[in-house]
């Protein structure tokens, strides 16, 4: 009341604001006039603080939340990565292409899961409603379905949103590049999959960041393994939006935002504790074939199996040491429907390969400091935009660019690197010095 009280007091003029706080007093039993002085003080001085009587606001200096500016040291180092990264891609036969920063409302809609919050709306400019992208897929995949492409290898380079709480330290930002790689098209089963892995393997073994471990799993197989553990049929997204937690929450806060907020069973949520403690290689998919639960459900046989090809690709490309089959990768965006992977940096020692995974356990000895590439199959995505719905089978990887970023410009400024920031090189020589100097050699 008496804060109420104060802040119409300050807002009178100054003739009438000692009229009113006296008639004001008979009304606030308790309230002297000595303190409602102290408070119409402080109040002025803190309106004094954002802006006199003239209106003035203190205008303060500084990027937008979650943003940040490039010096051009930062600048070289950024490039020095794009250039690694597009060489990858073009080595791989991709081309390149370029859509809107925003699209139609209804485009991002429904297809991000519990992370469409995220989305950025823009106000309504002319009776559209638009959003700004909040990844490059969803877009690719409306770019084929308007042009009626049916078969692309493509890489797309640009600037993405999301309304997070952002970390700029670990690299995350609400305005960030995705650097992407998708392969669109009929080809034999798991060869653009693996091709994908392939490309990760080589764009971070050659960008040096340390060790890191690639993470491979199959949507088919979650859906299989939550609908034999029990999870209702309409519980499987939030199940798997939860469970993709698991690299950043302990099981045991897993469990308990799957029984206490999602309205699992604790003996559903235990069966899948059972499950998404495995980690291993083509072995644990040859296990999971034969599991009693598991073998029960067509959907997770046949995203093992699929499992097994693509090991067998892998082997092929000599890239296995650094994958490893874990059934704790999710991945909660909604339109992913196999094969789904994702890269980690490790902070010590070298992530176990599955051959050395005991028994399919997970017992690591490194620790996990991040992602910084993920991806997956999508083959329903471009049918969604397709007025007669005809699907297009896709599959990408997107490389997670601030964090390499991030762990670039540390690893600068650690060893006291000299960037360059220019091209030019410029030599100045004197001919009257160059003549002294021949005439010396060839006295002596």
């Amino acid at each position: 009341m008496l804060a109420v009280f104060c802040v119409r007091a300050c807002s009178g003029l100054g003739g009438l604001r000692t009229a009113t706080r006296v008639r004001s007093v008979h009304s606030l039993p308790g309230i002297t006039v000595a303190q409602i002085d102290e408070e119409v003080a402080k109040l002025l001085q803190l309106k004094a603080q954002i802006g006199g009587d003239d209106g003035k606001h203190q205008f303060v200096l500084k990027t937008a939340k979650g943003t940040r500016d490039y010096n051009p040291k930062q600048m070289a180092i950024r490039e020095r990565v794009f250039n690694t990264i597009i060489g990858c891609f073009k080595r791989h036969g991709a081309e390149t292409i370029d859509t809107p920063v925003f699209e139609l409302k209804e485009t991002l809609t429904g297809k991000y899961g519990e992370d469409s919050k995220l989305i950025y709306d823009l106000k309504d400019q002319g009776g559209e409603l638009l959003s700004l992208r909040y990844d490059l897929t969803v877009p690719f995949a409306r770019y084929l379905a308007m042009n009626k492409i049916t078969n692309i290898k493509r890489y797309h380079i640009a600037k993405v949103y999301r309304r997070d709480n952002p970390a700029m330290t670990r690299g995350r930002y609400r305005e960030f590049y995705q650097c992407d790689f998708d392969i669109a098209g009929q080809y034999d089963g798991m060869i653009p999959d693996a091709e994908c892995l392939k490309i990760v393997h080589e764009i971070l073994s050659e960008l040096d960041l340390g060790d890191f471990r690639i993470k491979v799993n199959d949507r088919r197989i979650l859906d299989g393994m939550f609908a034999v553990c029990g999870v209702p049929d309409d519980k499987f997204r939030s199940i798997c939006s939860t469970v993709d937690k698991l690299d950043k929450m302990p099981w045991e806060d897993v469990k308990k935002e799957m029984v206490n907020e999602k309205g699992l069973s604790e003996e559903a949520a235990d069966r899948i504790g059972e499950y998404v403690s495995l980690q291993g290689g083509m072995d644990l998919a040859e296990r999971l074939l034969q599991d009693h639960r598991m073998s029960q459900s067509k959907q997770a046989c046949a995203g093992l199996s699929d499992i097994k090809l693509l090991f067998s690709y892998l082997q092929l490309f000599q890239v296995t040491d650094k994958v490893v089959f874990d059934l704790s990768l999710a991945r909660g965006l909604d339109y992913y429907t196999g094969i789904i992977y994702e890269a980690v940096l490790t902070q010590a020692g070298v992530a176990p390969a599955p051959a050395e995974a005991q028994n399919g356990a997970s017992a690591e000895e490194s620790v996990s400091v991040g992602s910084v590439a993920g991806g997956g199959r999508y083959d329903g995505l471009v049918g969604m935009f397709d007025p007669k719905g005809r699907k297009v089978p896709c599959v990408g990887v997107s490389i997670g660019i601030e964090r390499i970023f991030s762990i670039m410009e540390q690893k600068a400024e650690a060893l006291a690197e000299k960037v360059r920031t220019t091209e030019v090189q410029v030599d100045i020589s004197r001919a009257d010095l160059i003549a002294e100097i021949r005439k010396r050699t060839s006295e002596a």
